[in-house]
């Protein structure tokens, strides 16, 4: 920020950083050894979809990307709730960075298109053998991660969260305000 800026108490917005993507296949090593968590195969992007057949044939573009890789994982687009489209990817639990790989190419192609505006998050979910899940969430807009674990219909597991933010916090751009840590309430996988 230069000093004209801070003069006039005007900051630039902060920039993401898709390629924080491909930390996550080490960082799900990590949560595999430390607490037995391992990646589902799913992943998703939310985002507000925008009106027009530019949006639509984009959408559409997205999908076709994805469904030309020879190992094609199957890949749906849905809405929720509060009016947000989910395109969720379900491949090889395996494979997390073939995951993230098709996560980025999502936001990227999003984002080329015109439509970062309307990119709220993604989301790589984790599970261990006792059925406790969560959802490692990059926030678009913030450039970072943050662990969402639903515990019950409207309640959430905060001990494991803030046990797997200090687990990862020397991997992965973390979420420093726990207020930024929206409920992602019923995002697929999860």
């Amino acid at each position: 920020m230069g000093l004209w800026e801070a003069l006039r108490a005007r900051t630039q917005p902060k920039r993401n950083n898709l390629d924080a993507l491909f930390l996550v296949p080490s960082a799900a090593i990590t949560l595999q050894t430390a607490l037995g968590f391992e990646p589902t195969g799913t992943g998703s992007v939310c985002y507000r979809s925008a009106a027009g057949a530019a949006f639509a044939q984009t959408q559409d573009d997205v999908v076709a990307l994805i469904r030309d890789d020879a190992e094609a994982p199957q890949v749906t687009v849905t809405q929720d709730d509060f009016g947000f489209t989910w395109l969720v990817v379900e491949g090889d639990a395996s494979d997390p960075s073939g995951l993230c790989t098709d996560l980025h190419a999502v936001n990227t192609t999003l984002e080329l298109n015109g439509f970062e505006g309307g990119l709220l998050c993604s989301m790589v979910p984790f599970a261990n053998a006792s059925g406790q899940r969560f959802g490692l969430t990059y926030l678009y807009k913030q450039g970072t991660f943050y662990p969402f674990a639903p515990s019950g219909e409207q309640a959430r597991d905060t001990l494991l969260e803030l046990s797997v933010r200090d687990l990862l916090a020397a991997e992965l751009p973390m979420e420093p305000d726990v207020q930024r840590w929206l409920a992602v309430w019923k995002a697929p996988g999860l």
